[in-house]
């Protein structure tokens, strides 16, 4: 007996309709278009037009309990040839389509041949990037040192997509039955999500939704292959280097001494430095010997969790009073009509923030663990600081000289646990050493990845402040007419910013949030200063339990010919959670920014309080900036806010100053300083220093304004306000 597919929508559509949809084009997140098919002895599937029109549920034949029923892969198989819906299934292979020379086209059971068909030249480039990273110049994964877990991330990374038809669902039996479907023909390919043609977990592409506005193409046009000298292994320095470290990075306000913090952990370009650090029971580094002698189960389950949903397993179970149990799927909540699906779906990874990967290639390449926790109970008053510290040559061993224009990528990780009752203050700071070393500067990429976990009643207040990359060059917004007019400069503005050796270097940050305890409580601002050619901050923050609350301040300053992207993601799982969000940027010169800031609510998250803002200042007509808060709301009885507003300095508030006897520079600085000042405050005070402290944070923000103050008095152009 001949098998088919029982599974189909009935349609309710007139026969207008129908026409129509049978002569539209057929596309879905996985097919390309196919035009002008004709199709005979079968109905639309719920993914064709028709089935947009008009939909009804799926029914199964009525007389499916005499039927003889068997599974075949994803489908039910009925054996029955006389079943009326013989010829109705999507993927039967005696359903016939007909192409424009009206000859029946052949249906596509094996993917694997269409898997990198529509790979442009620009994805091709993006994944031999990536490869590189992995793999280093040799083309061989060297040895990893975080034990099981880089095994099992650098096996994620290796192990492709299987591509596979969503099964097929049975309403009124299946629980998963959504009429929200998208089925391919079966004379077209199946093709994976946008990134994942290559490799497990998504690679960044240039039009893909997680890297829009960024600077993909000059990314990979660097090689960044090389690996810092010594990788795996603890730094010693003699007693005299030490001394000039400290020096140094007291002098950029990052540094606590031993009675003014609890715990301090120092990094040089990737490598742990003992002699600089401060390490107790609970605060420390983890090496290789450390996973080889065996962690702690609750430990390595922590570290192997992955952002973006590729860890599908909840870091706690989420009560939901309209469901019998607690929900622990990530990819099933507020399903089925309202989920996101399956992390590899394309429409989950439109609203990923492109992290997956990197933070696997973390634990493929680190060389060590930051590992902060704060036991049940315990108020710790001192933050916990942790500096990350690079020089210009990044550490990068020297080789031959094919390999002098190679970059090196740098992966610190960190895991910070907050158990129950507990109180805790986390600092992270990136900064600079031996700027005026007789190295030569090498490109750098760091690709960090912090995990952090609230457990109940815990409250947990987080600092992250990047000031690496020096400063970017002032003035860059100046034409090239007006610089040859200044008998100052002996070149222009912008050439003198593009040859500085930092526009190469780039810092990634992830930082993956886990509220895991009921009234938990977690606090961050993220303070983007520094003068990297390229940065990214993404956050994630999951409330998962009832009471969580979660307070992210941000702040990004761009300027020169940098390129900064800054991605935050809320998502309230559970019933009775809070956010607050407020997120500033200031941009200048000719730099481009862009903020993207996502909220989900979903259904079991009832009673859930979000505000989110985005304020922006333009410093230059030259300077771009890409600011989109989002709100997703599935419950329906939240209270959520959000908006974004850009503008250029109040004009008014210029001249009232200068009425009060400012000159034009102190004024502008002034209103500058005035707009971050708000989320400066929010850094933890000890690391930020006094008021009037000349190396405090509020001194080093100054003088980083000061830099991009903009120049000249405003100029009417077009009936509009411009900076000249």
């Amino acid at each position: 007996m001949e098998a088919s597919v029982r599974n189909y929508p009935i349609l309710a559509a007139t026969a207008a309709a129908a026409a129509v949809a049978l002569a539209s084009t057929t596309v879905d997140a996985f097919t390309m278009p196919q035009p002008s098919l004709s199709l005979r002895n079968q109905i639309p599937s719920s993914s064709s037009a028709l089935g947009a029109i008009a939909m009804g549920p799926e029914v199964k034949d009525k007389d499916d309990d005499e039927a003889a029923a068997a599974t075949d892969g994803a489908y039910v198989v009925v054996k029955d040839p006389d079943d009326p819906y013989y010829m109705k299934q999507p993927y039967n292979p005696e359903r016939t389509i007909l192409g424009e020379d009206g000859q029946p086209k052949t249906h596509i059971t094996d993917m694997d041949p269409y898997r990198t068909t529509r790979m442009s030249n620009s994805d091709r480039a993006a994944d031999a990037w990536f490869k590189t990273l992995l793999e280093g110049p040799d083309g061989e994964i060297e040895d990893s040192f975080l034990g099981a877990i880089s095994e099992e991330h650098k096996e994620r990374l290796l192990s492709k997509v299987e591509l596979v038809d969503e099964p097929v669902m049975i309403y009124g039996e299946d629980e998963e039955w959504t009429p929200y479907v998208t089925r391919r023909l079966p004379t077209s390919p199946l093709y994976p999500a946008y990134g994942l043609e290559t490799y497990g977990l998504p690679v960044l592409r240039r039009g893909a939704e997680a890297w829009r506005h960024f600077d993909v193409n000059g990314l990979i046009a660097q090689d960044y292959s090389m690996t810092p000298e010594g990788i795996g292994s603890d730094v010693e320095l003699e007693e005299e280097r030490k001394e000039g470290v400290i020096t140094s990075l007291k002098e950029k306000g990052a540094w606590l001494d031993d009675e003014l913090c609890a715990a301090r952990l120092v990094y040089v370009n990737g490598r742990f430095c003992p002699g600089l650090s401060k390490q107790t029971d609970d605060v420390k580094n983890l090496d290789s010997s450390d996973f080889e002698a065996g962690l702690d189960e609750k430990t390595l389950e922590y570290l192997a969790r992955l952002p973006d949903g590729f860890t599908d397993k909840l870091a706690a179970e989420v009560p939901d009073e309209s469901k019998e149990m607690a929900l622990t799927s990530l990819e099933k909540l507020s399903g089925p009509d309202h989920s996101v699906g399956k992390a590899t779906s394309q429409f989950a990874l439109n609203n990923q923030q492109g992290t997956a990967a990197f933070a696997a290639l973390n634990s493929v390449k680190a060389g060590c663990v930051a590992y902060v926790e704060a036991q049940e109970g315990v108020v710790e008053e001192k933050p916990v600081l942790i500096i990350t510290a690079q020089t210009p040559s990044g550490g990068k061993i020297s080789g031959s000289d094919d390999e002098d224009d190679k970059g090196v990528a740098m992966h610190p990780r960190t895991l910070a646990v907050a158990n129950d009752g507990s109180v805790l203050s986390l600092v992270q700071m990136c900064a600079d050493l031996d700027e005026n070393s007789d190295d030569g500067p090498c490109a750098t990429l760091v690709n960090g990845y912090t995990q952090i976990y609230v457990g109940s009643k815990a409250n947990m207040t987080h600092s992250f402040l990047d000031e690496s990359g020096g400063s970017v060059t002032s003035r860059v917004e100046m034409s090239d007419d007006a610089a040859a007019e200044d008998p100052t400069l002996t070149e222009t503005p912008r050439a003198t910013e593009a040859k500085r050796p930092a526009l190469r270097n780039n810092n990634f940050q992830a930082i993956d949030v886990h509220i895991t305890g009921d009234d938990g409580s977690y606090s961050t601002s993220l303070m983007e200063l520094g003068g990297n050619g390229r940065s990214r901050l993404a956050i994630t923050t999951s409330l998962l339990r009832p009471g969580a609350f979660c307070s992210i301040n941000g702040f990004a300053l761009s300027g020169g010919a940098q390129r900064s992207d800054m991605r935050t993601c809320i998502h309230h799982i559970a019933q009775g959670t809070t956010s607050r969000q407020e997120q500033r940027n200031m941009v200048g010169g000719r730099s481009t920014a862009s903020f993207r800031g996502r909220i989900r609510v979903e259904q079991s998250a009832q009673q859930t309080e979000s505000e989110q803002l985005s304020r922006t200042i333009l410093l230059s007509d030259h300077g771009r900036i890409m600011a989109t808060p989002s709100l997703e709301i599935i419950a329906d009885d939240v209270v959520c806010t959000h908006g974004a507003t850009v503008s250029d300095l109040s004009e008014e508030e210029l001249f009232y100053l200068r009425s009060r006897g400012l000159d034009r520079t102190t004024s502008r600085n002034l209103l500058m300083y005035a707009f971050v000042e708000e989320i400066g405050n929010s850094v933890d005070k000890t690391i930020a220093g006094e008021f009037d402290d000349e190396k405090g944070l509020r001194s080093r923000i100054i003088k980083r304004l000061e830099n991009l103050v903009p120049e000249g008095d405003k100029a009417l152009v077009g009936g509009e306000f411009q900076s000249s």
